[in-house]
């Protein structure tokens, strides 16, 4: 069986610590026989821009799911809780939409340690998890719509 082909939307908003997600990523996949080429990686400009972009990558039916990276910081204003609901809502109203895995990779943090330490190279990295969920689901599904009808 081929491996599942995954894209990847990575948010540019605190860059460094969507970079350390898109890493441990793409070493996940790596290991489980699953390459991401640079060209099924895309950025988006925030979290909020990640489900747009997802739906449309998922719509092409080039890709088995998508994992979807960013990071969002509490600062002093209600902006944190706005862009947060936005994107979870917006990543699982895509995946529905177009019926595909759609991985909810977004650190959701109070502190730009926390931040740092989900996306460090190490066994804390969430962007490990979202790539995980992204191909396990993705898997779930080939076999799901693989099977034909049975029953009694």
């Amino acid at each position: 069986m081929d491996a599942p082909r995954l894209a990847i939307v990575v948010s540019q908003f605190n860059e460094q610590v969507c970079r350390g997600l898109l890493a441990g990523a793409r070493a996940h996949l790596v290991q489980q026989g699953v390459p991401v080429d640079d060209a099924d990686v895309t950025w988006a400009s925030g979290a909020f821009e990640l489900p747009i972009i997802a739906q449309a990558l998922a719509r092409t039916r080039r890709y088995e799911g998508v994992v979807c990276l960013g990071c969002v910081i509490k600062g002093d204003t209600a902006h944190f809780e706005f862009i947060s609901l936005g994107a979870s809502l917006g990543l699982m109203a895509a995946a529905l939409a177009a019926e595909t895995p759609i991985a909810f990779g977004i650190l959701t943090t109070y502190t730009e340690e926390q931040a740092a330490t989900r996306s460090a190279n190490d066994a804390h990295n969430k962007g490990v998890e979202a790539a995980r969920a992204c191909l396990e689901t993705a898997l779930t599904l080939r076999r799901i719509r693989g099977q034909r009808g049975g029953g009694a």
